[in-house]
């Protein structure tokens, strides 16, 4: 049985590859507003189940939560579940999900990252106010969008160790979907200049550079060449039961073992009132890391075990902590 984690997560690439589908499509006359509605969804779930893995699946890691007026007219203590007008509990948003992660656990996304989810919910936002004539605002939109998945892709590997690349993940560049053609943009309105300048100007504040994982926006250069690949790197598939296995199992292990150090730390600096990270800590940290039940050591090379390795933890780690330190009130 899937973690309400994975679930979750299995709904956000279901969203992505919606807004993909829809975005590649040959004639569709609201393509660059319905992508960006797509993704951003992508991407609020995406956060939701990371925030579900680290705080393990507890539910109300994601909720809303509000004080009730008692009857003297003054705030409650207890905190109770917002609720919507139907009745359903209400969940964060993406930008409250940013900022949990970051409070909450020491963790976050990288600042390029956010600065490209700001700018497709400009796009989102404004969605409204497009017809969507001109070739550059269409353009722009592609160049976020592109980014927007390299910057999905990274995030789901690294938090779920799930490889996105059979799914085909890309936008087909304009030459294709567009018809090939270019034109002068036509501005229907006030808004629409004004959502393309600020487009403009957020992304020539931050260029990509070729080793950053994640990006604010990423330019297209399309162009086809004859080539027989003499360079291509050569792989071979066989049964030879002699050939070296190899097991890929980082889905599973990021799964078991959400937390990194850093992440941890955060957690019993809010768990615990005298909590520090010194000697102390470190001293009833270490002989935990060998059990499994609390540590996995990841290493680069998983056969000779080679480096360093990094630990990961499992949550259930603080149970075992907790006899050494007093619990925040």
């Amino acid at each position: 049985m899937k973690s309400r984690s994975r679930t979750l997560a299995d709904k956000s690439i279901d969203a992505m590859l919606a807004a993909i589908e829809v975005y590649n499509k040959p004639d569709f006359a609201y393509r660059e507003e319905t992508y960006s509605i797509l993704a951003i969804n992508a991407w609020e779930l995406l956060l939701k189940a990371r925030l579900l893995q680290l705080s393990n699946n507890r539910l109300g890691a994601i909720l809303l939560f509000e004080r009730r007026q008692k009857a003297d007219g003054t705030p409650s203590d207890k905190l109770y579940r917002r609720k919507s007008r139907s009745g359903t509990h209400l969940s964060v948003g993406l930008f409250k999900a940013v900022d949990l992660l970051r409070d909450e656990f020491g963790d976050t996304i990288h600042a390029a990252a956010r600065e490209n989810l700001e700018l497709l919910c400009e796009v989102r936002d404004n969605a409204v106010h497009f017809l969507n004539k001109g070739f550059d605002l269409s353009k722009l939109v592609q160049e976020v969008g592109t980014a927007c998945l390299r910057n999905y892709m990274v995030s789901v590997r690294v938090w779920f160790g799930v490889d996105l690349s059979k799914y085909n993940f890309f936008l087909m560049p304009l030459a294709f979907v567009g018809g090939g053609h270019s034109m002068d943009a036509v501005s229907v309105n006030a808004d629409e200049r004004k959502v393309l300048e600020y487009l403009r100007a957020r992304i020539a504040a931050d260029p990509a550079k070729d080793d950053d994982d994640y990006s604010v926006a990423l330019r297209m250069d399309l162009k086809f060449a004859r080539s027989k690949a003499a360079d291509a790197t050569r792989v071979v598939v066989t049964d030879d039961p002699a050939a070296t296995p190899v097991t890929l199992s980082e889905e599973d292990i990021r799964e078991r073992y959400p937390w990194d150090y850093n992440i941890l730390t955060t957690r019993l600096r809010k768990r615990y009132e005298d909590f520090k990270a010194n000697k102390k800590y470190h001293d009833i940290r270490r002989p935990l890391e060998a059990d499994e039940r609390f540590c996995k050591k990841r290493y680069l090379d998983p056969a000779t075990k080679a480096g360093t390795g990094k630990c990961f933890y499992n949550p259930n780690i603080v149970r075992a902590l907790d006899q050494h330190y007093v619990r925040a009130s």
